[in-house]
């Protein structure tokens, strides 16, 4: 028997783009003799949905494009996708998360997602009804199958004993004599996260002694990334197939002789983490219908890296660079900003914001009796160039990409309504040193961002002959303390983090006015991280 495994990118809520997306990933696998096609976990809907499932509508016209797909389902070849589907009872939640298994002839059957993630960026219990795992083997051509939908694996302990969960619902079905575990999946990337898929359907395949089949979504959802990468182990949890990482892939097993289509070669993290980010701005684009980005270049390595991206995920002719030198700047910090743009190939544009700022203080010193310089002066060339930048964004109808990174929001090393102003952050979950290797990454074939832009001391320039390390720790130690209080909420032990973490529990109010950052880390701002502001806790 032939599987296909079909990782699709579907958009949230746009039915009928996914029904023609699913309708012709079928036609493919027709193409390659498939016995059987899977898709990823909402695959019709669009995952994850969040409130919307609060418009019934909405869900409404998701039903009539499910009757359209079944009915031109072709013959001879069965079809899993996973779909948003209403809870019957008055009792419970309102709707199921949920499998299709669907050919032509046959009355669909529908299987229901019981273990509901509730943790980082997931709350699916406000909607979802938990179904019931023991109900979900089937049989198809011959051959007999268990579905599972991406958490209901995620209830074995880990390595250490530890579980979310006080029962695992896979350990209490009965198990039968099966040819293949089936999952559909919708798993956020981050750097690592294989390992722990590789882990949790590993464990399932020796629990019921058959090989498993992971098929996982690709795309990017606000700020969440499904990076793909679908695989089958076989019984032993040895790896015999891989789909492509962050694109859409199709890919073909024989359960019978463990034979595959196509062979995937591994990617390095650099590269890995490259991929997903340029996927994140590249689908957050097209998803909201933005067609264009700029940027304020500054001739730092945040915006230099933010740049390169952009050009990746949109072509050099849809980005468009700012320089906005003030009273403070280096005139070198301009030359190195263009040459990047000329090294790029994209516009840049230059607006002086040093008579704005001028015309500014002089009103603030008659309006407000301002006087000596500081943090206000500072801050004012900072909302200068956000207003700047805004303005260039009404005016051209193009998204402003933010530079800043994580060291930089943790540290509260930001400006409200100035360089955090724009629509998305894709560095808001790196620290300095992964910025600075995907610098050193971009010039590998050949200098992309010139070196001096790497090798300088960054500065925020908003005043004299100032540098980062004026205001904050060292970054490499800065970075590990980032990465230890705020992925893994540790208690502080080095000096930095003593420093970071008061600094880290006054500063939320900023974060939770940041535009959507781009996830990349186990535990990133954004969704997933729920502080309050007002609190009096310092631990």
């Amino acid at each position: 028997m032939r599987i296909a495994i079909a990782q699709i990118n579907p958009t949230l809520a746009d039915f009928q783009f996914n029904k023609e997306k699913i309708l012709d990933f079928i036609r493919q696998a027709q193409q390659r003799k498939c016995d059987l096609v899977v898709f990823p976990e909402c695959a019709l809907f669009g995952y994850h949905p969040f409130d919307l499932l609060e418009r019934s509508k909405v869900v409404a016209k998701q039903e009539q494009e499910l009757k359209s797909l079944l009915s031109k389902i072709p013959k001879d070849i069965g079809v899993i996708f996973g779909l948003i589907t209403k809870n019957p009872k008055k009792m419970g939640r309102p709707y199921f998360n949920s499998a299709v298994f669907a050919a032509k002839g046959q009355k669909p059957r529908f299987f229901h997602k019981q273990l509901l993630p509730t943790g980082d960026v997931f709350d699916e219990a406000r909607f979802i009804q938990p179904g019931d795992l023991s109900k979900n083997y089937f049989t198809w051509k011959g051959k007999k199958f268990f579905l599972t939908i991406c958490e209901d694996i995620w209830g074995w302990p880990d390595k250490e004993g530890r579980s979310p969960y006080v029962v695992n619902p896979l350990a209490k079905v009965k198990k039968q004599k099966i040819d293949m575990v089936i999952n559909l999946s919708a798993s956020p990337y981050f750097v690592g996260k294989m390992k722990q898929r590789e882990y949790v359907v590993s464990k399932t395949a020796q629990y019921f002694k058959a090989p498993m089949m992971y098929v996982n979504l690709v795309g990017a959802q606000d700020e969440i990334i499904f990076d793909g990468a679908s695989f089958v182990i076989d019984k032993k949890g040895k790896k015999v197939l891989t789909c492509q990482s962050f694109e859409e892939d199709i890919n073909v097993i024989d359960i019978d002789t463990m034979e595959v289509w196509n062979k995937t070669p591994k990617i390095d993290v650099t590269e890995e983490l490259r991929r997903a980010l340029v996927l994140g701005i590249r689908d957050f684009c097209a998803k909201t219908g933005m067609k264009k980005v700029h940027l304020g270049l500054s001739g730092g390595i945040d915006s230099a890296v933010v740049a390169a991206l952009a050009v990746d995920a949109l072509g050099p002719s849809n980005v468009t660079t700012i320089g906005l030198p003030g009273p403070f700047n280096a005139e070198k910090s301009l030359t190195l900003a263009k040459d990047l743009a000329k090294n790029l190939g994209v516009e840049f544009k230059v607006v002086e914001i040093g008579p704005m700022y001028d015309q500014v203080v002089k009103g603030l010193e008659k309006g407000i009796e301002l006087k000596d310089f500081g943090l206000v002066h500072e801050n004012l060339q900072a909302r200068l160039r956000g207003l700047t930048l805004m303005a260039f964004s009404n005016k051209e109808n193009s998204m402003l990409l933010t530079t800043g990174n994580k060291s930089e929001y943790a540290s509260g090393y930001s400006t409200l309504y100035g360089d955090m102003c724009g629509g998305l952050a894709p560095l808001g979950d790196l620290t300095k040193a992964q910025v600075y290797a995907l610098a050193r990454y971009y010039n590998q074939q050949g200098e992309v961002i010139p070196e001096e832009i790497i090798t300088r001391a960054p500065s925020a320039e908003l005043r004299p002959n100032q540098k980062d390390q004026d205001s904050l720790p060292p970054y490499e130690d800065l970075d590990k303390s980032v990465a230890y209080l705020v992925e893994r909420s540790g208690p502080a032990k080095t000096e930095t983090d003593k420093w970071l973490l008061p600094v880290l529990m006054r500063t939320e109010f900023k974060r939770w006015q940041a535009p959507p950052i781009l996830k990349v880390s186990p535990h990133s701002f954004g969704r997933g991280r729920r502080y309050p502001i007002a609190h009096k806790a310092k631990e």
